[in-house]
């Protein structure tokens, strides 16, 4: 029986390892983008900073010491130059498998941090398993840009779990639309027409503004934005803006708003603030062939007929007013119940204006 070398037995004083292997073992060495591992082989074991983790701005020697124990998975016992490969990110991705698998199967909610803005989609990690989100589930609502998501930690559930495929999806869509609908049952059982509420613009259209009441999406039409007249809402709202709106009307989960406020309503005090006789001034809002309407305080538009402009002839309103010119006229006529206003400029003018023309 022959002897065993000096170099035989040493190897023999060492556990025998095998790729893809779940080692122990202790940092001996660490640099900003390695780490040394001894792991009781003949070997010692190497961890790079892209088998340590995804982030690749990582500075090693700020997240591991020397001394710390560490279990890994053996990449490769021999890389060919001698050198043992381990990972440490591959086996804390499996355990974070698994932990996804275990959250699919359960339908748990999980948080993570956004770690990267695809074009359709965001990625999250958990510990070190990539969750893809794709855009139509990131939010109730399309969403244009995601890039407000970077590094913000979010909550989602896991839809689909085939980590053989590489499909791991999030989803965060069902969430929203699930907390949506709860703060709607809360809402609408103590929403009641009259009430005043306070809500932010979430989006603007050319006939009106939605307006989210938290959980609920009330439509402020183009026509109750003012007792006045609004000619274009996009210029009077932002998305994002606060308002505090009246519910008008509640029809099945459709909610009518209204900035109308009835303690604003111009009309409130017209039998004083536009009495028969009261001389007041006015802009022309518009003009027809027949007359020129004058706003007299939003909301109150008056009529001031061709015939009532001048004691001197005029054929049409537009031959001696403009849009936008401010006059001064008398009330003549006050129908409190049609809301109409009836204006004289004549009536102003001294009689004897028209005799002076005439030579």
């Amino acid at each position: 029986m022959s002897e065993l070398s000096f170099e035989q037995m040493l190897d023999e004083s060492f556990k025998t390892i095998h790729n893809g292997e779940v080692v122990d073992g202790t940092v001996i060495d660490v640099k900003p983008d390695e780490i040394i591992l001894n792991i009781g082989y003949k070997v010692d074991g190497i961890i790079t900073k892209s088998e340590y983790s995804n982030d690749q701005s990582v500075d090693l020697t700020t997240v591991i010491s020397i001394g710390d124990p560490m279990t890994v998975k053996v990449l490769k016992v021999n890389d060919g130059d001698g050198q043992m490969l381990l990972t440490y990110k591959r086996l804390i991705a499996e355990k974070g498998n698994e932990r996804l698998r275990e959250a699919y199967e359960n339908k748990e909610v999980l948080k993570a941090t956004v770690t990267q803005i695809l074009g359709g989609g965001l990625c999250a990690t958990v510990d070190e398993a990539r969750v893809f989100i794709p855009a139509s589930l990131v939010s109730d609502t399309y969403e244009k840009d995601l890039s407000k998501y970077d590094g913000q930690e979010i909550e989602f559930v896991i839809s689909e779990f085939n980590p053989r495929r590489n499909r791991v999806i999030g989803d965060r869509r069902q969430l929203l639309v699930a907390e949506r609908a709860e703060k709607q049952k809360e809402l609408f059982a103590k929403l009641q027409i009259g009430d005043t509420i306070e809500g932010v613009v979430k989006n603007v259209t050319d006939f009106g503004a939605f307006i989210d009441l938290g959980g609920v999406d009330g439509l402020l039409h183009i026509s109750e934005m003012s007792w006045g007249r609004v000619e274009n809402p996009k210029k009077v709202f932002q998305v994002g803006d606060e308002l505090k709106v009246l519910v008008k009307d509640i029809n099945d989960t459709k909610v009518a708003l209204s900035l109308k406020f009835p303690e604003t309503n111009p009309w409130a005090n017209a039998a004083e603030d536009f009495a028969v006789g009261k001389i007041i001034t006015g802009k022309v809002a518009r003009m027809t062939d027949f007359g020129a309407f004058v706003e007299l305080a939003p909301g109150v538009d008056a009529l001031l007929h061709v015939s009532q402009i001048s004691r001197a002839h005029v054929d049409k309103p537009s031959d001696v007013l403009s849009t936008g010119q401010e006059i001064t006229a008398k009330i003549v006529d006050l129908n409190e119940a049609d809301r109409k206003i009836s204006l004289s400029m004549k009536a102003l003018e001294p009689e004897e204006s028209v005799e002076n023309d005439a030579e």
